[in-house]
């Protein structure tokens, strides 16, 4: 009950934490793919990275979401993706205009529906350490 009502009382201050924190979400991002050779460690990385991009998307959005919805809905976006890749039109979207591969990738790999899924988990644990503390400090 309490981190439902930190949720409702302070929706404002969560967004702009959100904002803030997807800024550098995807600037370490950027770092990761533009910084660092392929390995699987980036890949891994920049998966996890993209999972938390989407987490911090939809708080932007939705400021009052409980972290488990929204974990939900972040990993449930990315495996979408992922599994969009198969239809091989991510690729063509992204020869036709690079930026879009940071957004829908190129190629399907079946790793990155367990590390979407496991970035998810992370992003829900600390949002909901987040969210339960604020709510006891505003008892």
């Amino acid at each position: 009950m309490a981190a439902r009502s930190a949720l409702t009382r302070r929706p404002a201050r969560r967004r702009i934490a959100a904002i803030v924190l997807l800024v550098l979400v995807v600037a370490a991002g950027l770092v990761v793919h533009e910084g660092f050779p392929a390995s699987t460690v980036t890949d891994i990385a920049g998966d996890a990275l993209y999972t938390g991009a989407i987490y911090l998307g939809i708080v932007v959005l939705w400021p009052r979401g409980r972290p488990l919805i929204v974990g939900s809905l972040a990993a449930g976006w990315c495996i979408a993706v992922e599994l969009l890749q198969l239809t091989g039109l991510p690729a063509r979207w992204g020869a036709a205009w690079p930026p879009l591969r940071f957004v829908f990738g190129s190629g399907f790999d079946a790793r990155d529906l367990v590390v979407y899924v496991c970035a998810a988990a992370v992003c829900v644990a600390i949002d909901g350490v987040i969210v339960r503390s604020r709510g006891a400090a505003g008892r």
